[in-house]
């Protein structure tokens, strides 16, 4: 994992008008060696969409000028394959004579951008709900203009978490050995009420200002990254918030689908893919809104398709991202996905990004994913896809009776489908997320199963990502709401003076065993890179006893894969990593995985430290989870 550590600034767009009116334009600013040399600029102005463009004293060359049938947007294209870093001055002339000015500007790439690594399978996740993780800002908490005030006993209400929240306890999250932060979506969402949440959009190129500034995003990347953690953008492109400026003052008459009034998607997905389905069932989930608050995005447009994909390339060039996750990959449209991942790949080769769709079929959710055997020609450059069926089995594995066709053989039939997948190992795997109920309660807060549910998922073969609080166990008994699921991470408000997750106060044995737990899964990933990196291979359940193996990848000699990283000094290339879940007590002979452990002596049980014989019988309690590094 390559991390950039030089000085990260965002550039103030400055711009000046002959007029008291003023001009605002998007992306804005841009960079000069960007693999497409094309920007297509949004121009937001009173009654602009008539003037004539002109660029003064500059390489740039204006390619196209596009007005559509709002008067207040323009669309300029330039093409900067000629042009230095610097600023340009474009001149808009009024069919009245008047002028308006403005500086746009084009800045040098910072060194690597193009190449940067993303996140990938030596890596674990933390995600965030950034209201609700650390206030480390008081003073931002309300805002003036905005409306949905901080209140922290409404469960759907702003709590007051911020980004300098996260910046102050990045130490915690590099202790526990993440590698990954992602935020739920920090973006300014300007929504009369529950906007904490983050996915109603209503400015794509400003922060929050409850959560903090432009500069702070950067602050947290720079900070982040100097403990070597990587930062995950979460993206929405399927709509909007329903107070985003666009609903007053539409671009086009086509920028919102069906005609900027509230249809409900059917949530249909397999009608994407259905060799039965009729046009309107499609239509009826690509172009449904999510709920009336949430305006449905035509991507059909080509110019809300390049706002959109210059939306990402600007921030992870301006803020030095590892990897995106797309929210609810799937609805918008579908050509658009291919054209927005393609791009984002072409500028940067190595970037991850993993996209949600909500399916527990493997067919469907391969289907996204680059390099997958699919029912057409599609042409998908995604990465990464969320694993929703993974982790629908682990739960079914937990909660079921062992018999032939129950327990823990959802787990191994679920993964005897990884053939559909272009890359299983980059899949992003986990106990739960920011929309479901947490494992430990979706488990009954049993802790042996949270723990053979973890010790799993932080094992098996793709890239863990576990949400805040899964450490101590947090819960939501009793709800299924939202508000709920996400509640305050202990510690991190000055009032929590009975319980605070950072320091330990007030845990129970239980919380405290499981915060330790899950440091020592993360550490066995950090020391034990290549295996993580490698193969999985397992045996086939038997007696409600489930065993799987992690092989270190290995790059023939002189061969060169872009893929691995290099080994460090300290990295052991022979050792496996073993793990056992049972759910009965049992005494297992070693010599019954002779197939894997023929060339290895010794086990090394990761808990304690034990060795063993790989000829010995070891015993194991019930409902235990246990992993071994086979030397």
């Amino acid at each position: 994992m390559a991390l950039f550590t030089s000085a990260l600034t965002l550039p103030v767009f400055n711009c000046y008008s002959s007029q008291e009116s003023s001009i605002d334009v998007y992306p804005p600013n841009w960079w000069v060696g960007m693999h497409d040399s094309n920007v297509e600029l949004m121009i937001y102005g009173d009654d602009i969409a008539d003037d004539t463009v002109t660029i003064v004293n500059s390489d740039v060359v204006l390619r196209e000028k596009h007005a559509l049938e709002s008067a207040n947007y323009l669309f300029v294209t330039l093409d900067t394959s000629k042009a230095k870093a610097g600023d340009v001055k474009l001149r808009f002339v009024d069919t009245d004579g008047s002028t308006r000015d403005i500086s746009y500007s084009l800045q040098k790439r910072r060194d690597g951008s193009a190449l940067r690594k993303g996140f990938g399978p030596r890596d674990a996740i933390y995600l965030i709900a950034p209201d609700r993780f650390v206030n480390g800002d008081k003073d931002n908490d309300d805002v003036e203009g905005f409306i949905d005030k901080a209140d922290r006993s409404l469960k759907g209400g702003r709590h007051g978490g911020d980004i300098e929240g996260i910046i102050q306890h990045l130490d915690y999250i590099e202790a526990l050995g993440f590698t990954q932060l992602w935020s739920m979506p920090l973006l300014e969402n300007a929504m009369d009420t529950y906007s904490y949440h983050g996915y109603s959009t209503t400015d794509y190129y400003q922060i929050d200002p409850r959560y903090g500034t432009n500069e702070d995003f950067l602050m947290l990347s720079r900070a982040a990254n100097k403990r070597g953690i990587g930062v995950i953008m979460d993206m929405v492109l399927n709509h909007i918030g329903s107070n985003h400026k666009w609903m007053e003052d539409t671009p086009s008459n086509d920028w919102i689908n069906n005609n900027s009034k509230f249809i409900g998607t059917t949530h249909k997905r397999e009608s994407l893919h259905d060799p039965h389905a009729i046009k309107s069932d499609i239509k009826g989930f690509s172009d449904g809104w999510f709920v009336p608050t949430m305006p449905d995005l035509n991507q059909r447009n080509p110019h809300l398709a390049n706002y959109l994909i210059q939306n990402a390339i600007w921030w992870v060039e301006s803020a030095n991202l590892s990897g995106i996750r797309v929210d609810t990959y799937s609805y918008p449209d579908k050509a658009f996905l291919s054209d927005w991942t393609n791009r984002l790949i072409s500028e940067y080769p190595n970037l991850n990004i993993v996209g949600e769709e909500w399916s527990v079929n493997p067919a469907i959710t391969a289907y996204w994913q680059a390099g997958s055997k699919r029912h057409d020609d599609y042409d998908s450059a995604l990465p990464s896809v969320m694993d929703f069926p993974l982790q629908a089995a682990v739960i079914k594995a937990l909660t079921n009776e062992e018999s032939w066709n129950s327990g823990f053989i959802s787990i191994y039939e679920t993964l005897a489908t990884d053939f559909l997948y272009g890359d299983p190992n980059n899949l992003v795997i986990f106990p739960d997320n920011h929309d479901m109920s947490r494992i430990y309660t979706q488990l009954g807060h049993d802790i042996e199963k949270w723990n053979m549910a973890m010790s799993l998922l932080l094992t098996t073969r793709g890239i863990p990502q576990v949400f805040y609080g899964t450490e101590i166990l947090m819960q939501n008994e009793g709800s299924e709401d939202h508000g709920i699921i996400r509640s305050d991470f202990p510690g991190g408000w000055p009032s929590d003076s009975k319980k605070n997750a950072f320091t330990g106060e007030g845990l129970t044995t239980d919380e405290r065993w499981a915060q330790q737990r899950i440091k020592q899964l993360l550490q066995l990933r950090k020391t034990h890179p290549l295996q993580f990196e490698g193969s999985l291979k397992h045996y086939a359940p038997t007696d409600g006893v489930y065993t799987f193996f992690r092989e270190p990848i290995s790059t023939p000699e002189g061969k060169k894969n872009s893929k691995v990283n290099a080994p460090t000094p300290n990295e052991t290339r022979g050792d496996k990593i073993m793990v056992i879940l049972n759910k009965e007590p049992v005494d297992i002979p070693l010599t019954t995985y002779d197939e894997m452990l023929s060339s290895h002596k010794t086990l090394t049980r990761v808990s304690d430290g034990k060795s063993y014989k790989t000829t010995d019988t070891i015993s194991l309690p019930a409902m235990s989870a246990t992993v071994y590094i086979a030397h």
